[in-house]
């Protein structure tokens, strides 16, 4: 393919989104492989970017966009994976195969993928590299999984979203019959919420954004409490003869009291939600009475798969998570929507 150039969202640091014209990527290496984008979904952590200061880093000047779907239209001379035409999702911090932690069994700590400019993070395209908030974009052949006709692109752009949520479902360890709290109806929240019920739980979800209350009780959750006017404990106790929940998950990124205080003795609390701010003060006496399992999860672990399977199986209520399709230039319009609690999650289409 020729280069030319392409509209692009550009982070320009200090809380500054821009769309410009940037040259349209190539293939420089045999593994390389170019998608036409058709979708990308706007994540709580693009928005933690875009905050002053910011709750996540990220590298100047680089395309956001870090969770993606496209059509193949261009492949490198060694790539077999996939061919011309094919419809992928990407993870986009696959790791390398090779490293020690990938050969132990921890891809989400890859040695090669956290080689980040800020030590501690992945080196994820839209974040410290460019990403697919363009027409185009060319990644590696290993970072990409086919998906099947059935589901939409503004379905397959948020199948990372799943598959993180999935490897929450994995660490929480769900029993059919146990009553599950999930802290937060954000599209992850309420991804966990649609799991947990296919695992045959009862589950009491928080959340104080209205829009998003309608939306958990919409997809099944029990009980919807919204901490601001009810006291979500008390809730929690009454609706668990007093004993308070079997396992607990928190998608906000600052609850971790709350959910030690949810959650009964012997539970497992699992943390999903990431604020880089955030400092509680922990109640390290009752984890011990309580004898908590505690538990963090990062990013995928073997988790595409069975998230693109629940997909193409139309196992989840994606259609009520995935409200808003937009085109690149409206996607101050996307954030401004996000953070107003006007919607859940939105993707952008840069083909449209």
């Amino acid at each position: 393919m020729a280069q030319g150039t392409m509209r692009a969202a550009v982070f320009k640091g200090k809380g500054q989104l821009v769309i410009e014209d940037r040259p349209t990527p190539i293939i420089s290496q045999p593994n390389d492989v170019m998608l036409k984008v058709r979708g990308v979904g706007i994540c709580g952590t693009d928005l933690h970017i875009l905050e002053v200061p910011p709750r996540h880093p990220a590298t100047d000047n680089v395309i956001m966009g870090h969770e993606f779907c496209g059509e193949v239209v261009e492949i490198g001379s060694r790539v077999t994976n996939c061919k011309l035409g094919d419809r992928v999702v990407a993870d986009q911090n696959a790791g390398c195969g090779h490293c020690g932690e990938c050969r132990s069994g921890r891809p989400n700590s890859c040695q090669t993928v956290f080689s980040a400019p800020v030590p501690g993070f992945s080196n994820t395209p839209g974040i410290f590299f460019d990403g697919a908030l363009a027409r185009y974009i060319v990644i590696p052949d290993y970072m990409l999984y086919q998906v099947g006709p059935r589901v939409s692109w503004e379905h397959m752009a948020v199948t990372e979203t799943v598959a993180c949520a999935y490897n929450a479902l994995r660490k929480a360890a769900p029993e059919a019959g146990e009553t599950a709290v999930v802290l937060g109806a954000g599209p992850v929240g309420l991804l966990l919420t649609a799991m947990l019920k296919l695992s045959g739980c009862r589950v009491i979800q928080s959340e104080v954004v209205p829009y998003r209350t309608g939306a958990a009780k919409k997809i099944g959750a029990d009980v919807v409490v919204n901490p601001k006017e009810q006291n979500l404990i008390q809730v929690v106790k009454n609706e668990t003869k007093g004993y308070g929940a079997d396992v607990v998950l928190e998608a906000v990124g600052s609850l971790l009291n709350e959910c030690i205080e949810a959650v009964r003795f012997g539970g497992r609390v699992v943390l999903f939600g990431h604020d880089e701010l955030a400092r509680p003060v922990v109640q390290q006496a009752l984890i011990m009475r309580k004898e908590l399992q505690i538990c963090g999860v990062f990013l995928t672990k073997y988790t595409f798969i069975p998230a693109i399977e629940l997909l193409e199986q139309e196992k989840l209520p994606m259609t009520d998570i995935v409200g808003h399709v937009m085109p690149l230039d409206d996607i101050f319009e996307a954030h401004r929507m996000i953070r107003a609690g006007e919607a859940l999650k939105v993707v952008i289409d840069p083909s449209r």
